[in-house]
């Protein structure tokens, strides 16, 4: 199965505050049956404790460790906000929600921090016109 698919990659041309985007994120995760609507309250729960904001303009929202619950199955969701979001003083452009069960989304995570970690990768993430470019340029993370 595929933790990506086309349904959860967006672009939006416009920006969103934090809590915006985390429901989208958390949204997204609830349609692709991956985790229940609670699991929204613990992105929420785990920003107040510690902030997913990366850098390279990338956040990656989960949950906390006490919502496993919550989680369903393993999928991601991916915005890019070409406004930007503000995550707490940082500027996010990537927000990637991200559920795992059973520990999967610590090889999603992996994936996802090599990516961004090039620059080279992270500018045709941005340049990507169509959420089918972006999603052919994230395809890696249904190899993990």
């Amino acid at each position: 199965m595929s933790v990506l698919t086309l349904d959860r990659v967006r672009i939006h041309p416009a920006g969103a505050t934090r809590d915006e985007a985390l429901k989208e994120a958390a949204d997204a995760l609830v349609a692709a049956g991956a985790v229940t609507t609670g699991y929204l309250q613990a992105m929420h729960d785990r920003e107040a404790s510690v902030s997913t904001y990366m850098g390279n303009g990338l956040a990656i929202p989960h949950g906390t460790n006490d919502a496993k619950d919550a989680v369903l199955g393993s999928a991601l969701s991916v915005v890019r906000y070409d406004g930007g979001v503000d995550w707490d003083g940082d500027q996010a452009t990537f927000v990637i929600g991200i559920a795992g069960k059973d520990g999967e989304h610590l090889e999603i995570l992996s994936q996802i921090a090599i990516l961004f970690s090039d620059d080279d990768d992270v500018a045709k993430l941005n340049a990507a016109a169509t959420p089918e470019e972006l999603f052919e340029l994230l395809s890696a993370v249904n190899e993990a």
